[in-house]
């Protein structure tokens, strides 16, 4: 695993959790308002040993009770799986954060319930995808994880980051009657985070943030804002 960072403490990543976090090198969308570009791109950071962490994880015992793995893009880590059998096998319930380009991964990980909670980022409506997330995207995997998700038993959350230039209205109905359902779905407002990839990004509103929830709600009722 390449662990290119840790946060020891979070009370927001994971819902009704007391977690850290833990930030995977490597992604493979290029989503120009990235706000984690470091992870992303250039030389890798100073890792992390696996060693060092479960050390960490030890110590803190009876204080957290979660581990949060985010990035870059985790599911591109080739020893995720094992990793996360090692955090459970701890005693501690997992999040993962993805954006649903390898289904194939995220399959097994729902299969062998070894994790507790999946956010996934939908950047936007099928037709604006490769636009959002700065590549070609193989929009038949983004359809797969949706359903993989929704069709199963693991609690989970779908995302938006919602960023002037790349969002619209017309968008969020899109959005909405491909994910409609029961589910938790957040519009993120933008956030600019001093380490954004393609330096390029800008926040809507607050008053615009709410009438795009208002478009989405009659397909996702429970669809609601963060960062507001």
């Amino acid at each position: 695993m390449q662990i290119s960072g840790l946060q020891k403490l979070t009370l927001l990543d994971f819902p009704d959790r007391t977690a850290c976090t833990v930030f995977t090198y490597g992604c493979n969308f290029r989503c120009p308002f990235c706000h984690n570009a470091s992870l992303v791109v250039g030389k890798s950071p100073e890792l992390l040993s696996e060693e060092g962490f479960f050390s960490f994880l030890q110590k803190r015992k009876g204080v957290l009770d979660g581990v949060a793995i985010t990035g870059g893009e985790p599911t591109l880590q080739k020893d995720l799986i094992p990793f996360i059998e090692r955090i459970k096998e701890t005693g501690f319930a997992v999040k993962l954060d993805t954006n649903g380009a390898r289904p194939e991964v995220l399959r097994l990980l729902l299969e062998r319930g070894l994790v507790d909670y999946v956010a996934m980022d939908v950047k936007n409506s099928p037709d604006k995808y490769a636009l959002t997330a700065g590549c070609t995207v193989d929009m038949g995997k983004i359809f797969e994880s949706v359903a993989l998700l929704q069709e199963g038993k693991t609690d989970f959350e779908f995302r938006t980051t919602v960023v002037k230039g790349f969002h619209e209205e017309k968008d969020f109905e899109k959005i909405g009657k491909w994910i409609a359902g029961e589910e938790k779905y957040f519009l993120q407002k933008f956030t600019d985070s001093g380490d954004i990839l393609g330096k390029k990004g800008e926040a809507f509103g607050d008053e615009e943030m709410k009438n795009f929830c208002t478009i989405v709600r009659p397909f996702v009722p429970k669809a609601s804002l963060r960062g507001i």
